[in-house]
């Protein structure tokens, strides 16, 4: 299972990045949790967490409401059995005020019979890797 698992990871984030609601909701376990730390810095606010299917389509639209562009490059995938941590960075630009916006990122993605159960987003890849109990 750990294969399938690190091959869901591009095929959500390449699902992302093009704004492909259908197809990044077939890659996570309706129960998912979502916590996405840049979208609370985005669009502030207290930290969030989305639930199943509707909570990840509600936080997709919030993402696709205020932002031109949105886009997540993963550089190294680390396969932990059933997870894997994603470092990259994220890409974004504001629809009204044309901002740009990059920051490193750090994903901890948790599997169940090949769906992403949980998500949880970091803004620096170092804490990713400590919540995942490693090092750089």
């Amino acid at each position: 299972m750990s294969q399938q698992n690190v091959e869901v990871a591009p095929r959500a984030f390449e699902a992302f990045n093009r704004g492909d609601v259908d197809a990044l909701v077939e890659q996570v376990d309706p129960e998912v949790e979502w916590h996405p730390e840049f979208q609370t810095m985005m669009l502030g606010g207290e930290a969030r967490e989305f639930r199943g299917h509707e909570g990840a389509r509600a936080a997709l639209r919030e993402w696709y409401e205020v932002l031109a562009e949105i886009h997540v490059e993963i550089t190294e995938i680390r396969d932990l059995g059933e997870r894997i941590v994603a470092i990259g960075r994220i890409r974004a630009r504001g629809k009204e005020s044309s901002a740009a916006v990059e920051s490193p990122a750090g994903y901890v993605i948790e599997f169940k019979n090949g769906k992403a159960i949980r998500i949880r987003e970091y803004l620096h890849p170092k804490e990713a890797l400590e919540a995942a109990g490693l090092e750089e």
